[in-house]
């Protein structure tokens, strides 16, 4: 078997980019995920994951800072986050990062995140790590402007 290496992957009007870093434990989709082979897209990454997920940073950081996004990429990153939860490293935790334009975020009431978050984390089954789940308001620049932190 071999090491897990760093995959960057530059993205288009349909693919998120992707970068997922095993040295510091960031893993970052953003862009659109709008791909007309949504499994072509995120086997590779739901690959990856399993293997990181043996030999885990202490924090890892999944960083979903996507404008939009198609149910296919919906399940995907699902699973992604199912496979994150089986980290079973000694005081892991994972840290889900949630970016919203600053109209959707002024939107959104408590009721929303918890929806949110129970879509997000509600299917990974038995947790043997902490989860974070840090949602953001951001600019149309992309500049952080409010922030919540939720811990499970």
């Amino acid at each position: 078997m071999s090491a897990i290496k760093h995959i960057i992957i530059d993205g288009d009007s349909k693919s998120p980019h992707i970068d997922f870093n095993n040295l510091t434990g960031d893993l970052i989709l953003s862009g659109r995920s709008i791909p007309e082979n949504a499994a072509k897209v995120y086997e590779p990454l739901l690959l990856w994951i399993s293997e990181y997920i043996k030999s885990p940073k202490k924090i890892t950081n999944f960083r979903l800072n996507l404008d939009y996004f198609n149910s296919a990429s919906t399940i995907w990153i699902s699973k992604i986050i199912r496979a994150l939860g089986k980290i079973e490293k000694e005081d892991s935790v994972l840290f889900i990062h949630l970016y919203f334009d600053t109209e959707d975020y002024a939107e959104m009431d408590s009721e929303d995140l918890r929806q949110l978050i129970t879509s997000l984390v509600g299917n990974v089954g038995e947790i043997l790590l902490s989860i974070g789940v840090k949602v953001y308001s951001t600019d149309p620049g992309g500049k952080i402007v409010d922030e919540s932190t939720i811990l499970l």
